[in-house]
């Protein structure tokens, strides 16, 4: 069995992790998806995030017939120790990474990076929503 791995805010749902989600599990046969505790979404993204509290956000993912199993981390150091614990086939993270620290891509066989589609992210929508 094929196991892949991503992780991420996921705060909003948009085509855009939608299109990433598939890509992965078109890859591998158990997609675990790795999502940022509510403290963690609001140290990084501000104290208005995140949207959507974690147990929403979990459930959602869940709910998607690409995503199999969903965790929550608070940490880096729990991130790490997620990747190592799962040790996927493959690991998928957005291409905005490419040149950064991917936290964990040691523990996988495999790491890919997803193109971002233009006009998809969480941010533009609340603001969006916001303007309007």
């Amino acid at each position: 069995m094929k196991v892949g791995f991503t992780n991420g805010c996921f705060d909003v749902l948009h085509i855009g992790h939608i299109k990433m989600l598939n890509y992965i599990k078109n890859q591998c046969d158990f997609l675990v998806v790795g999502i940022d505790s509510d403290s963690r979404v609001s140290k990084n993204k501000g104290p208005e995030r995140p949207f959507n509290c974690q147990g929403d956000r979990k459930l959602m993912l869940k709910s998607l017939k690409s995503v199999d199993e969903v965790f929550i981390f608070n940490t880096e150091e729990a991130l790490e120790n997620l990747v190592k614990l799962i040790s996927p086939d493959l690991m998928v993270v957005g291409s905005d990474y490419e040149e950064k620290r991917v936290v964990g891509s040691q523990h996988a066989k495999e790491l890919k990076f997803f193109r971002r589609i233009d006009g998809y992210s969480t941010t533009k929508i609340l603001e969006n929503i916001a303007n309007r």
